[in-house]
């Protein structure tokens, strides 16, 4: 699970292992290093006081045995037990995609129906953005590239009554997964965030449960905001796993280990390009591995 936003971060820590020496400034330049790499200085702190506790307990000495203390202690924030998908026993699985424009929503959707359909599943996309036209259209091609259904209604129309259709014609279809899309809205807009809550009440009332899954695409790109756009769609729309997007480029990316750290909320997925096997479930330990090596 190479990944690109720990590059810059993976150079620096080179860097500064190349003085050879393990003292107080390394550590403290360590912790630097992660701040700027959006870990949240708060995060990185924590971090830092394990990886030097080990080191004065363990007396370690050398740049590797360092390196292995901070994958440690960096597993241990993003709750290193994996937290896989959650699936019905019976009838259709469904799950509520949420997050604002320009996450990556709709790939993540069309990427995840199309891992399903490779394993035999059969799967319903639901457009539930019907604030944007451009929106439905984009992820009825989705759709059609990767050979699922699709759902929709009329731009302006109830995303609620889109999503209720899809999962009754799941139910009644023997449909195995419901992938539904909803609005990109603003975290900061609290009467979109209301409407939001009320597309989770439909899609129970549909199902007869909660969605199994009520995922929140996040771009790696985004930094600290994460952490905020996370607390938000989580008081409104009771997160249960976090998608993270776009980790191939050159997004900081260490705004990943606060969400679950600081919220709790486990990562699920993350997108390390644009094919449809580029969409992967997380690994704690890699990741960690991939921040410092």
């Amino acid at each position: 699970m190479r990944v690109g936003i720990f590059k810059s971060l993976r150079n620096r820590i080179d860097r500064l292992f190349g003085r050879g020496v393990i003292d107080e400034e390394l550590f403290a330049d360590l912790e630097t290093a992660l701040i700027q790499s959006d870990v949240g200085a708060g995060v990185a702190a924590k971090i830092m006081e394990e990886v030097r506790g080990r080191a004065r307990r363990e007396q370690l000495e050398a740049p590797n045995q360092i390196r292995e203390a901070i994958q440690t202690a960096v597993a241990a924030r993003l709750r290193a037990e994996e937290s896989a998908l959650a699936t019905a026993p019976f009838g259709p699985t469904v799950y509520l995609f949420l997050g604002v424009n320009g996450a990556g929503k709709t790939t993540t959707i069309a990427k995840l129906a199309h891992h399903f359909k490779d394993q035999g599943k059969t799967v319903i996309v639901a457009a539930g953005d019907t604030f944007r036209a451009a929106a439905i259209e984009q992820l009825e091609i989705w759709a059609g590239r990767v050979g699922v259904g699709i759902v929709r209604g009329q731009p302006g129309g109830d995303p609620g009554a889109v999503i209720f259709d899809a999962i009754t014609a799941a139910k009644a279809r023997g449909i195995d997964y419901v992938l539904a899309d909803t609005a990109g809205r603003q975290h900061t807009k609290e009467n979109l965030m209301q409407e939001l809550q009320k597309v989770v009440k439909v899609a129970e009332k549909a199902l007869g449960r909660l969605p199994h899954e009520v995922l929140l695409v996040l771009d790696g790109n985004t930094g600290q905001n994460a952490i905020r756009q996370a607390e938000e769609f989580s008081k409104a729309a009771g997160v249960t796993g976090a998608v993270i997007t776009k980790l191939d480029g050159t997004a900081k990316g260490g705004a990943v280990i606060g969400v679950s750290d600081q919220l709790g909320i486990p990562i699920k997925l993350i997108g390390i390009g644009e094919r449809p096997a580029d969409l992967v479930p997380f690994r704690a330990a890699d990741f960690a591995r991939d921040l410092v090596e």
